[in-house]
């Protein structure tokens, strides 16, 4: 363990672990019904649940026998009512822990050391590199994509605690802790209805108000103070992106009116920000010469504001002119005093301008193509058999459209909202900029025709295609998508209207990359590689046709959504895969737990800059994959891809995770607008299963299947074909390769099979639980063999530390919910559907997935 991270460790174990056992006892002396007992109760069954998984004991075994012991309750009811409680306790508990690692932020992690800025400038003056970085600047950027994705289980009353809670005790306020606390105990968890999507745009925007709104500045500030010529006012090198409002794919909610009100609420969120930065500018430029210019802003910011005829005159240009003149005056008459105040707020204006977040609109492309059918069925603006058309004829049509649509002729509401999407970008760039709104993301492409489809609309909605501000941008997921992408992007870039529309957009295509159902569809292994594959493979012909690709990462929390260690894939991408600009989303839990706080947010976005920088300026030869590597890493895929096969399509497969996990229950925790399937069926297919529930039903089993099944049967098939040594030396030597078995590891070091093995001698389940836990052992067998280490997470003290304790704090829950689901099973079995206590059972098992969710922080 080097120093560094044993000094981290030491601060976690005093700020956090320390600090958790002494606050956490503050919880039974608040002045809540029977918390006392409540929190004796949960000490004693987090040490019953200990024991008696030891024993091999059930959930079912386990809650009863504690019961038996240790409380009068007899009655299911009153069992039940106590479960409730423990829920209610532990989930604060969680918030408590959660509080005291973003205080800790700034002890526990090293905010000058390897992947920051400051370790970047070091090393750019050492190599004397400071034309290359100017050079690397002048276009490369780092964009974070705010999703609405249901990852989230935090409400916003109780997000608001924890940054309080935070912040009461980095300042080690007793008194503020305490009122928090009790602030907590009194604040419900549990949403009683769903979001609508401009509550998701209104919570997201917080976080770009409160946190992105102030790391980008400091960054930004940084950039320019240590290379002046390196950073240009026309790439701020950080960018925002929102999906809130504008994302409509499988979300029947979004209409264009909510997009327009979001990208409403982006506007008059930004000018708040630059008009509160003003006043507190005010009371310090109070000298000769600034003071009244400084007073006019005020003034002009406030009337846009508060004045709605004043809503829509203001331009970026109009603030930053008389902050660029107060700059000069500062420079030449005042010694540069409160110089750097005037240059932080002008480094966020060139960052977020007036949009704040650049809005994004997304749709499936079957909607595009039942749309389209439906214009040639109703306006006759495309031939009547146009459904019947081959794809080279549609194409012809559609690249040549001179007549607008009319999307008040049709009766069906999704047709209707689709023609509005595309002219409703107008509207939003015009109030916000170009920035505003100026891409169209199509889930589930297949064809060159997919992104067809969708310039098509745009000219339906009026606009001339010489005057297309839009990228269109496809969206390649599922493992045969990706390996057809290269074809596609080919036929695309040589047709001559979208090399026509290209060349308008700079010579630049944006492709998005899904991590989450490419794993769902593949298994960890496969996504990966199959995406690194793609990308190698569209870089190579987008050069070749001189366009400058950029790809946008489809990315959730956990390592099988594209999560975990995601800095260092971008640093891992070699010289053979783009990269002018690294742009991911920032989805649910991610953004909290990541980009909670001022600080975790900038030093999570300066690892996001540190390594696509790194990657071009630094990159050495181990990092670009040999042929030799690639085939190693091809044969790896395979190999797990087959092991995930045999698993996925095992006749129980759905049904296992469907009777064993929350699955079918996860539409009912309100925690997003949008359904939790892709098909309103009743009967669950894997195609219609969207990959967040997915993934977050294996994650509260303690499996995590989609973090690692398949690693471990396709190391041990190299092994047998006597390739162990080229797989030690790919570990040794890749960063990519390396970074897939850390983040493996993370997914397993999450697991816990002991609250499962009851099913390992089950009739039906027995074989599928024997699979996977065999398949756990295996990998975990060959990842020892591999780092040579004889525990998960070896090289990261401070997170497996963190697992650790957010594993123990949540045992009880996931022992209780695995209870409440075998008890909601056996009244479903019985037909006991009338049964108050199936009710219960069934908001047991919601309300514990909170907690289970939350404690992991990146699971869902």
């Amino acid at each position: 363990m080097s120093y560094q991270s044993s000094q981290g460790l030491q601060q976690f174990r005093n700020q956090v672990g320390i600090k958790f056992q002494l606050y956490n006892s503050l919880f039974t002396s608040l002045p809540f019904h029977r918390i006392e007992k409540t929190g004796i109760l949960l000490s004693l069954l987090l040490t019953y649940c200990e024991d008696a998984y030891k024993r091999k004991e059930s959930p079912e075994k386990i809650i009863e026998g504690f019961f038996d012991k240790h409380t009068t309750n007899t009655s299911e009811r009153e069992r039940a009512d106590t479960l409730f409680r423990f829920v209610q306790y532990v989930e604060r508990q969680i918030v408590l822990f959660d509080a005291l690692e973003d205080a800790a932020f700034k002890e526990v992690n090293d905010m000058n050391g390897p992947g920051t800025l400051k370790q970047l400038a070091a090393e750019v003056m050492q190599t004397n590199k400071e034309k290359e970085l100017a050079e690397k600047l002048k276009d490369y950027s780092v964009d974070m994509v705010l999703t609405a994705h249901p990852t989230q289980f935090y409400p916003g009353s109780v997000l608001g605690i924890i940054n309080d809670l935070s912040r009461a005790v980095i300042e080690n306020n007793a008194s503020h802790i305490n009122t928090y606390m009790q602030q907590l105990g009194k604040t419900p968890f549990l949403k009683k209805q769903k979001p609508t999507p401009y509550d998701e745009a209104v919570s997201l925007i917080w976080y770009l108000e409160n946190v992105f709104y102030h790391a980008a500045g400091r960054i930004l500030s940084f950039l320019k103070n240590q290379f002046p010529d390196a950073v240009s006012e026309t790439n701020p090198v950080i960018k925002m992106g929102f999906w809130p409002g504008g994302d409509r794919d499988g979300n029947p909610f979004v209409k264009a009116d909510t997009t327009l009100k979001v990208a409403e609420a982006l506007r008059g969120a930004i000018i708040k920000c630059y008009y509160m930065d003003v006043r507190k500018l005010k009371r310090r430029l109070t000298f000769k010469g600034v003071d009244t210019i400084i007073a006019d802003l005020e003034v002009k910011l406030y009337d846009n504001l508060f004045i709605p005829e004043q809503k829509d005159g203001l331009r970026t240009e109009e603030i930053l002119a008389p902050l660029k003149k107060i700059r000069e005056i500062i420079i030449y008459q005042h010694n540069n005093l409160f110089l750097h105040l005037v240059d932080n707020l002008i480094s966020k204006i060139e960052v977020f301008g007036l949009h704040f977040a650049t809005l994004d609109i997304r749709q499936d492309s079957s909607i595009h193509a039942k749309t389209l059918e439906a214009v040639a069925s109703v306006e006759k603006i495309l031939p009547e058999n146009y459904a019947q058309l081959s794809e080279k004829e549609k194409i012809a049509l559609l690249a040549d459209i001179k007549i607008e649509a009319k999307p008040d002729l049709y009766q069906d509401e999704l047709i209707k909202d689709t023609l509005r999407s595309t002219g409703i970008v107008k509207n939003i760039q015009a109030m916000n900029g170009e920035a505003g709104c100026n891409r169209y993301i199509i889930s589930h492409s297949f064809s060159a025709l997919n992104v067809w489809e969708v310039y098509a609309l745009f000219l339906l909605a009026g606009w001339k295609a010489d005057e297309l501000k839009i990228d269109i941008v496809p969206l390649f997921e599922t493992v045969e998508d990706l390996q057809n992408a290269p074809a596609i992007m080919q036929e695309l870039y040589q047709h001559p209207v979208y090399a026509k529309h290209l060349k308008m957009r700079g010579k630049k295509q944006t492709i998005m990359l899904g991590f989450s159902d490419g794993t769902k569809d593949g298994g960890y292994l496969m996504a990966n590689w199959g995406i690194y594959k793609a990308k190698e493979n569209l870089t190579k012909i987008s050069r070749a046709n001189g366009i400058d690709v950029i790809f946008f990462d489809g990315r959730g929390g956990p390592p099988a959504r594209g999560g975990g260690k995601t800095h260092k894939f971008y640093a891992s991408m070699g010289k053979d895969i783009a990269n002018k600009e690294i742009q991911l989303t920032i989805q649910g839990q991610t953004v909290s737990s990541n980009f909670g706080t001022i600080d975790s947010a900038q030093f999570n976005i300066e690892q996001l800059v540190h390594a696509g920088i790194s990657n071009e300026l630094f990159s050495s030869k181990e990092v670009t994959l040999e042929s030799s590597e690639e085939e190693l890493l091809e044969a790896l895929a395979n190999e797990s891809y087959k092991s995930y096969s045999a698993l996925r399509n095992h006749p129980y497969f759905l049904r296992y995770l469907d009777d064993l996990s929350p699955l079918r229950f996860y539409s009912e925790t309100n925690i997003a607008s949008r359904p939790s399937k892709r098909n309103s069926s009743p009967r669950l297919e894997f195609t219609d299963l969207r990959a967040i529930p997915y993934v977050g039903a294996w994650s509260q089993l303690k499996q995590n299947v989609t973090g690692y099944y398949g690693v471990g049967t396709a190391l041990q098939e190299m092994d047998r074909q006597s390739r162990w040594t080229e797989v030690k030396k790919l570990y040794d030597h890749s960063l990519f390769f390396k970074t897939l078995i850390d983040n493996c590891e993370m997914a397993m070091k999450k697991c816990f099979f002991p609250l499962t093995e009851h099913f390992s001698n089950h009739p039906v389940y027995g074989e599928i639980w024997t699979k996977i836990y065999d398949e756990f052992e295996l990998t975990q067998k060959y990842l020892f063999r591999l780092s040579g280490k004889t525990e998960l997470m070896a090289d990261y003290p401070v997170e497996q530390l963190s697992i650790q304790m957010r594993e123990r704090i949540v045992m009880p829950l996931s022992t209780l919910q695995q209870y409440a689901i075998t008890r909601f099973r056996e009244l479903e079995k019985n037909g006991d559907i009338k049964n108050p206590l199936r009710e219960v059972y069934e908001k047991l098992i919601i309300r514990s997935s909170f907690g289970i969710i939350n404690a992991a922080r990146n699971s869902a």
